[in-house]
């Protein structure tokens, strides 16, 4: 039986009724398992954030290797291939074109790969690194940005765009599934088709769903502590509330108009709106200090990236410092990977691999470090004039780290709202940004793979991510919210080795691909060279 059939049979146990178009066994396994969690954390919050932590402990202790090797080779594949032949392929055959400008496609590709981070982490996380493990120190005053470029630079883009390309080559070149089903399919053929494909895509729907829940928490707490700084809007469930059901409204509107429209309108605002923020702070702030700090810390992370990428700790406290932050990013990017792999997949169509490995690898990295060398080389620079009151601020709430640098950074009133309201804007808009090409991701998934499943579907799955949130946070708390982080950690083990063995099917695929490349290029040629006139052919 050909792919199409197996497609169209696939298809057919959707389940069709009152605008919804869902695999039955993916939709229905991934509702009971979420709510059967759900009500596991709100009704015993401590003893599952307990249980699960525990788990998250012995994961950091006995496969800390595999995390670091599954990110380093993801990096060095990428790279090999996209710099190799196979580089040329383009995600959607020979004449395949991109749909979005390359302005959007970043805007898009900043919104969903980054999300908060670099406004929760910025200022903070270059203060927390200034005690790292003596192994990964070299003595300079800039370790500590080294630390961070490596946590937000190449290695985690590199997973992303791995799994990007793997899901785009499959589903626009082979015609397969646009779900992460697709990405096994040289190694179990058509048994992606059946409970094993369903399966699969369980598991991705889980991990971008609980993802996607912490997220919304965490940042409607985020935003509270923002209003409650600026504005005095008190701390409390009731706003809260209030702001995890706008996000999930404006989220809803945006999944409901698609890719082109809402969600690259508002990746692109999101864009502006971030970059007016943090150009104000490189302007306002010492510009020099920040510009010498990136260039050092950049020339030292180059320098230093293989040592701290490799670097495995054996300690107990260097274990204990590597599962509080790197371990805990690899497992998160790799957990996370059903989701941005799949919607940057999306939006990739018409392009080659080597943009692609480019595109989200090299040109991120070097934004992203320097936006993070803006907030964090500030909030420094902020704590040493001002005596320690940004790592106290930190060490109370790092959420409002932000803002408390603003506070000190800015002396008129005037000014220093306006940048802490532009701040909150940016903050909501990548978290709108995040749950609406979150929901579009879960929609592909739980409907087997179909780019277009119906506008009901999608409200569905933008409000059920709401729900979850709303529910986790009102209900368990923070120690809710610390056990479906540790359960997305957990999913991260099991995809670890799912990508080592995805590179090499996907190396066996290009293979095949490339020679098809070749061929239609020499027709190409061909054929343009038959419109030369004789004469001209013989100057040739």
């Amino acid at each position: 039986m050909g792919k199409n059939s197996l497609k169209k049979k696939l298809y057919d146990k959707n389940f069709t009724k009152f605008g919804f178009d869902m695999n039955v066994f993916v939709s229905l396994v991934s509702a009971i398992m979420v709510m059967g969690f759900i009500i596991f954390t709100i009704t015993r919050p401590e003893q599952s954030a307990s249980s699960f932590g525990k788990i998250n402990d012995s994961l950091n202790k006995n496969f800390n290797w595999l995390f670091v090797l599954t990110i380093n080779l993801s990096f060095v594949f990428l790279i090999i291939t996209g710099l190799s032949k196979f580089g040329k392929i383009r995600l959607g055959g020979f004449k395949a074109r991109p749909e979005f400008s390359n302005f959007s496609w970043y805007a898009m590709l900043f919104s969903a790969g980054i999300g908060i981070g670099i406004f929760f982490y910025g200022v903070a996380e270059p203060i927390y690194h200034m005690n790292i493990p003596t192994e990964l120190s070299t003595g300079s005053k800039f370790d500590n940005f080294k630390i961070m470029y490596m946590h937000w630079g190449a290695h985690a883009w590199a997973i992303y765009a791995l799994v990007a390309i793997g899901l785009g080559y499959f589903a626009y070149n082979k015609n397969l599934p646009f779900s992460f089903r697709s990405l096994f399919y040289p190694l179990i053929k058509d048994k992606i088709f059946g409970i094993i494909g369903d399966i699969i895509d369980t598991i991705a729907v889980l991990s971008v769903l609980f993802g996607l829940a912490t997220s919304l928490g965490l940042g409607a707490q985020q935003i509270n502590s923002g209003l409650n700084y600026v504005f005095g809007i008190p701390m409390n469930s009731r706003v809260q509330i209030i702001l995890i059901v706008a996000i999930t409204f404006v989220a809803t509107l945006s999944v409901v108009s698609g890719i082109s429209k809402g969600i690259k309108l508002l990746s692109q605002a999101n864009a502006i709106i971030s970059g007016i923020f943090l150009g104000a702070i490189l302007l306002i702030g010492s510009t020099g200090f920040i510009f010498s700090t990136y260039f050092s810390s950049f020339g030292l992370y180059i320098k230093e990236f293989f040592n701290v990428g490799l670097y495995v700790a054996t300690d107990v406290e260097s274990i204990k410092w590597q599962g509080a932050w790197t371990i805990f990013y690899w497992a998160w990017w790799i957990s996370w990977t059903p989701f941005v792999g799949i919607f940057i997949a999306r939006i990739s169509k018409g392009r080659t691999i080597r943009e692609i490995a480019i595109g989200t690898v090299v040109i991120p990295t070097i934004i992203i470090t320097f936006v993070m060398t803006i907030l964090g080389a500030t909030g420094i620079r902020l704590n040493e004039i001002y005596n320690g009151v940004v790592a106290e601020a930190i060490n109370n709430n790092m959420a409002t780290s932000i803002f408390e640098m603003i506070k000190y950074l800015v002396d008129s009133p005037i000014i220093r709202n306006i940048l802490s309201c532009v701040a909150i804007v940016a903050i909501a808009l990548f978290f709108v940004t995040s749950s609406d090409s979150g929901s579009l991701v879960v929609d592909n998934l739980t409907s087997g793979g179909k780019e277009d499943s119906p506008k009901t579907q999608r409200v569905f799955w933008a409000l059920m991510e709401g729900l979850i949130a709303l529910s986790v946070l009102l209900l368990g708390g923070e120690a809710a919210l610390k056990t479906i982080q540790s359960a997305v950690i957990i999913t991260a083990l099991p995809f670890s080795v799912l990508l080592i063995i995805m590179m090499f099917s996907l190396n066996k695929e290009l293979g095949k691909s490339y020679k098809k490349y070749e061929y239609n290029r020499m027709i190409k040629l061909k054929k343009n060279m038959d419109k030369i006139s004789h004469e001209d052919k013989y100057k040739i």
